[in-house]
């Protein structure tokens, strides 16, 4: 009876205290100091589990033991492990659009390190434990490769919140990546180890239900939401465990992510293979660890989104490929947002350009994507995306961006089979039977080379944009309409999404930034990917 008594009264006696005095909270028996940040205070790098090294590499994330003394929050922890995966430029590409991208890439290095699973919240400054206020997680990005949260500042989307009277709680977790969060191989299943990186996810997931009220948050009222691997997160958090939350979340927001179409952790084995025959069992020190991740193929590797490492089906926390999941209604019934921006494949087209006839581009998907398709199920969907400059990505672009002479067709291909096909397969199956929402970016769509380009999307909600105002309303009301009125720069109604009308909240270039359109383009072509993926998956 006594802890509760003094979290209480020490959290409101410190984050309303005076001028100058660091916000605190009190969770346990230990007294967290964070960084008061404007309107906004912030508690980073708390870790959340035990660290993932020595006995514990490659298990099962550990809860951390209860909390006590006095303990700093006023720094990003290190991220986990990074694998390196440079974007391959080929001959001829813009320095302007070159540019775009070392801009984003910019600011501090990332630190990596085994010990990295901590999770960061940042609320405002005047919430108190009475508060009660909705949460959003935010899972990141970087094709379960890479990625860390310190990159990515949770403050301007509780400060965006205040200043439209919905307050909102903003969380962001560490979790393991490459091998080390997402190893395949027989070995890997027998151990029961598999899709590590989802597990540290769902352990983060189950500290802020023990926590969050601390800072200010109802974990009743939880939107996990993420980009990329972290909208694919997203999505097999819908999936696992029979489609049962366990009351983890209540809205799910991905953005360029959807269940995607994988087979069993065998798949990978030719890859563990490789990782143990480079020495990851023997590995004690750090560099010889990351020599060892780093012998593997990236997502700007030439087989590109066939990823090494990406999470499988482990009996455990994915019974199923996600796609079956999906056909067997194991899904959680919340509302939800899914969409992608127009050209997803072009960034991880660049590593192809020596594909340059039909016959290489045939054999690429033979050797990737579509491992044991027939050739004539091939043959059909390269019909479908034909070698025309003009109905490849960069869409709507006509002669422009073709960089090689297949690039724009394979950059079409990988975007509508990894991204855009699972997205539309997802919304067709549960769109009719819980709340949807979906939307198309055409943002940057001048851009040359690149266009609307995988993860330009990022931008319309951390810059902030409009994109912000309606995953605000999300989080708060499960439907991303109401109280939009208090916003007159985002009063267009975003449609629920139904198969009868198949709606798009469109963003674009231009003096309409906004725009409702119809989910039916490429539909054969969708459709042959779709078939194809259900039948053979990664």
């Amino acid at each position: 009876m006594f802890a509760p008594l003094v979290a209480t009264v020490v959290l409101l006696a410190c984050t309303t205290g005076a001028l100058g005095t660091p916000p605190s909270v009190y969770l346990d028996r230990a007294t967290f100091f964070g960084n008061a940040s404007g309107a906004v205070a912030q508690f980073l790098g708390i870790p959340f589990a035990l660290p993932p090294v020595g006995d514990l590499r490659l298990r099962l994330p550990q809860p951390h033991a209860p909390y006590t003394g006095v303990l700093n929050a006023t720094a990003f922890g290190p991220a986990c492990i990074q694998q390196s995966a440079p974007v391959q430029i080929p001959a001829g590409f813009s320095q302007v659009t070159l540019g775009l991208l070392a801009s984003r890439e910019g600011g501090d290095p990332i630190v990596d390190s085994e010990n990295c699973l901590s999770i960061n919240v940042v609320k405002p400054a005047n919430a108190t434990d009475l508060t009660k206020l909705p949460v959003l997680v935010w899972i990141y990005r970087g094709g379960f490769e890479t990625g860390a949260s310190a990159s990515f500042d949770g403050s301007v989307i509780v400060e965006r919140s205040i200043q439209l009277g919905q307050p909102v709680v903003y969380v962001s977790m560490n979790y393991r990546v490459s091998a080390l969060g997402f190893l395949g191989g027989t070995e890997t299943q027998k151990a029961g180890v598999g899709n590590l990186g989802l597990q540290d996810q769902r352990l983060a997931l189950r500290w802020i239900q023990r926590y969050i009220h601390a800072f200010g948050g109802d974990p009743s009222k939880v939107t996990i939401w993420g980009e990329s691997a972290g909208a694919i997160s997203v999505a097999l958090h819908l999936v696992t465990n029979g489609g049962n939350t366990e009351g983890l979340f209540r809205g799910a927001f991905m953005q360029s992510g959807s269940p995607t179409p994988v087979g069993p952790l065998a798949k990978a084995q030719p890859f563990y293979d490789a990782l143990v025959a480079n020495g990851l069992c023997d590995c004690d020190g750090y560099p010889a660890l990351r020599t060892a991740i780093n012998a593997s193929p990236n997502m700007f590797s030439f087989q590109s989104l066939d990823l090494a490492w990406q999470p499988r089906v482990d009996g455990v926390f994915l019974k199923d490929d996600p796609q079956q999941l999906v056909l067997q209604n194991n899904v959680a019934n919340v509302p939800f947002v899914s969409g992608d921006c127009d050209d997803e494949g072009t960034l991880f087209s660049l590593s192809t350009a020596n594909l340059t006839t039909d016959d290489d581009v045939s054999a690429y998907l033979a050797s990737t994507y579509m491992q044991g398709v027939p050739s004539s199920d091939i043959d059909a969907i390269l019909n479908l995306y034909p070698n025309d400059t003009t109905q490849g990505s960069p869409f709507d672009t006509g002669t422009y961006n073709d960089l090689t002479p297949q690039f724009k067709r394979l950059a079409a291909l990988q975007g509508d089979f990894v991204f855009q096909a699972p997205r539309r397969f997802f919304l067709q199956q549960r769109a009719d039977k819980q709340p949807a929402f979906s939307f198309l970016s055409k943002r940057f769509k001048t851009l040359p080379d690149l266009g609307s380009f995988h993860s330009s999307d990022v931008e319309l909600v951390y810059g902030p944009s409009d994109l912000t105002d309606y995953l605000i309303r999300f989080a708060t009301y499960l439907d991303p309409n109401v109280n939009a009125s208090a916003d007159p720069d985002a009063n267009l109604v975003w449609p629920r999404y139904t198969t009868a009308a198949p709606q798009l909240l469109t963003f674009l270039d231009g003096d309409v930034p906004l725009d409702i359109t119809l989910d039916t383009y490429r539909a054969e072509g969708m459709e042959a990917l779709t078939k194809v993926s259900l039948a053979y998956p990664l």
